[in-house]
């Protein structure tokens, strides 16, 4: 019998990248990764037309950096950028930390 590997973790040295690039000490990471899962539902509920199959998390100490794959950018973005400004200030409020996307 062979031992069983994650697929995740196998591939993503070879073709793929982590969901989340950021690192806390042992208090903060807790925190870290509800907000994480938050911002996630919240951006997949809001966007169901765009097709969003990735959405990318990387964090410094004050920031926070939010990359949506999505079929459909012109949903995401909106008219002249006012749905994405939209989406930049509601994760700015939940997080309370400066997001870019």
């Amino acid at each position: 019998m062979g031992q069983k590997t994650n697929p995740i973790g196998f591939r993503l040295v070879v073709n793929k990248d982590w969901r989340s690039k950021w690192y806390a000490e042992k208090k903060e990471f807790g925190e870290l990764l509800v907000e994480d899962y938050k911002i996630r539902k919240a951006l997949k509920d809001k966007l169901k037309e765009a097709a969003v199959p990735r959405i990318q998390i990387e964090r410094a100490t004050s920031r926070c950096r939010i990359t949506i794959h999505s079929a459909r950018p012109g949903v995401v973005i909106g008219r002249k950028g006012a749905e994405i400004d939209k989406i930049k200030e509601e994760l700015s409020k939940m997080t309370g930390k400066e997001v870019y996307v």
